[in-house]
């Protein structure tokens, strides 16, 4: 069994408790129902108010109306008695709500733009309440909440999916969620509704625009927010799948930003997808059919950011195997970075696919399922976590993470739910994105048993002898098999890395289904030794 190596001590507490006042001194505040981010309350004060004059007195009416002040005044004798004086204060014209607020569908997850609105919706099965949070660009440096829209139990869940459906107007609007509950290391929650948290099924997200430079006040973890969706439809002109058989694949891999960063390249758009374009064509001069690209998935290379004494510059995270949200390209690969909300990045990405496909060049994404950029206990709580901790990631029995990675925490694959996510971000990026297929890192990780392996849960019933502890691996893996037997997954290139950091090498013996391919490491390990010998000259 790996995990973190820290055992969190049992420190439960509500996110909801942790702030406290005094009440005591205080008018008792009845806070009013607000889809705002500001709550305006009211007064049922109590008090009586005593004043040195007792010539003046201030008394409210019966009826609490705190735009009218009732003064009675004596001039005790000397110039007669004014009777009693109104003064109405103008009650400001009440706007009408930005949104209007629908119960919603629990189905399809995430944000989805229809005609009239969009409806919005995540899975969380321990949270005790949430709220949709949305945000201007201009307030998402602020840490800002434009808008707040509490979702009721009652009217805005079905099951363990919180739902709602706005209508109004999105421009220029992100989003994110806010969830209640437990804070308790011990059960695996780490639930902190100051948090705004990333939707795993958003399409693009937003935060800083350019690559390798801080944010605001220098902060490495800028907040960062989910693009709301609109009907846009992208010109393929007439794209299709080039369905090249895998026997006949010359294939280049490929880090996007470092393909073309160099001013060597003499591309417009150096470092971007858009770079990559620019040189497509001498890919196919080399006669390269095929290129994967290495992570392309949204993460922060900010991550590890610290000063390097032996070079003199700052440490990045380069490679980006180290994932934020698995639906969003990332952001900083695209030569407009986070404008338009994310939408440009996303069409750049669709621009090199179909400019591949015009010169026959299918394109593969390295994808990163087996752990995330969230890293232990110790690590920031930006999506998953803060989500559904316990349901997204591997737990061993007093909250711990296994770490089969090596990255400080393991995706809990083959759970129900996250083996769901997984195969509807797989097909997005065949369906909506084109890519022709995915290789898979760490891929033994998917074949491993999910927290809490339960046979009946996964199989409808009990196995025999079925003894399998969290991680163990598994000869059919439920994961493997709905990808292999996906109605879209199945027809797609599918390479896996068979092995993991926690020992397991599956190479030769990885659950196939017959239309999976491997890497050969050990081969891959020694051609690139015997090329550079030959290169150096020390044979």
């Amino acid at each position: 069994m790996l995990t973190s190596g820290i055992s969190p001590a049992k420190t439960c507490n509500d996110s909801n408790l942790r702030a406290s006042m005094d009440a005591s001194s205080m008018e008792k505040l009845l806070p009013c129902a607000s889809y705002s981010s500001i709550h305006t309350p009211k007064l049922t004060s109590t008090h009586n108010f005593e004043f040195l004059n007792p010539k003046v007195q201030i008394k409210w009416p019966t009826r609490r109306n705190h735009n009218a002040l009732v003064v009675n005044a004596s001039d005790g004798g000397v110039g007669g008695e004014v009777d009693t004086a109104v003064v109405e204060k103008e009650k400001p014209k009440a706007l009408p709500p930005r949104f209007q607020v629908l119960q919603g569908s629990p189905t399809p997850f995430g944000a989805t733009a229809k005609k009239d609105g969009v409806n919005f919706a995540i899975y969380s099965r321990n949270a005790t309440s949430a709220t949709l949070c949305l945000m201007t660009p201009s307030d998402l440096p602020e840490k800002r909440v434009t808008e707040q829209i509490p979702l009721d139990q009652l009217t805005n869940k079905t099951g363990d999916v919180w739902h709602v459906f706005l209508k109004g107007d999105f421009t220029d609007m992100l989003y994110g969620y806010k969830f209640s509950g437990e804070f308790c290391l011990e059960e695996g929650h780490y639930y902190d509704s100051s948090q705004i948290l990333l939707d795993p099924y958003a399409k693009a997200v937003v935060s800083r625009g350019e690559f390798g430079v801080l944010g605001p006040d220098d902060d490495c973890w800028s907040q960062m927010a989910c693009k709301i969706p609109t009907i846009h439809e992208f010109d393929w002109e007439g794209d299709l799948p080039l369905a090249f058989p895998q026997r006949d694949l010359v294939i280049y891999e490929m880090h996007v930003r470092g393909f073309t960063r160099h001013e060597s390249s003499q591309t417009g758009s150096p470092g971007t997808y858009l770079g990559v374009v620019d040189k497509l064509d001498h890919l196919k001069e080399l006669g390269v059919n095929c290129i994967e690209l290495m992570p392309c998935h949204e993460f922060n290379e900010l991550e590890y950011f610290s000063y390097n004494p032996v070079l003199g510059d700052y440490r990045l995270n380069y490679w980006g195997y180290s994932t934020i949200n698995y639906f969003s390209p990332m952001s900083r690969y695209a030569s407009a970075g986070a404008s338009n909300c994310g939408l440009d990045a996303i069409n750049e990405f669709k621009q090199l696919i179909k400019e591949a496909h015009k010169r026959g060049i299918e394109v593969l994404m390295d994808v990163v399922f087996n752990h995330t950029a969230e890293g232990n206990e110790n690590g920031p709580i930006l999506s998953f976590r803060g989500v559904d901790n316990s349901v997204f990631y591997m737990l061993a029995p007093k909250g711990e993470f296994y770490n089969y990675s090596g990255c400080g925490n393991t995706f809990n694959c083959n759970h129900p739910v996250v083996r769901q996510f997984i195969v509807d971000s797989l097909r997005y990026w065949v369906t909506e994105m084109h890519v022709d297929g995915f290789r898979f890192d760490l891929a033994s990780i998917l074949t491993r048993g999910s927290s809490l392996w339960d046979a009946a849960n996964v199989y409808g019933n009990q196995l025999e002898d079925d003894l399998l502890t969290t991680g163990s691996p598994l000869s059919s893996p439920p994961l493997v098999d709905m990808i292999s037997n996906d109605p879209i997954l199945r027809g797609v290139k599918l390479i896996a890395e068979a092995w993991d950091c926690g020992g397991l090498y599956q190479v030769g013996i990885f659950p196939h289904w017959g239309i999976w391919s491997e890497w050969n490491g050990k081969v891959c390990s020694h051609a690139l030794f015997f090329i550079f010998i030959i290169l150096s000259g020390s044979f």
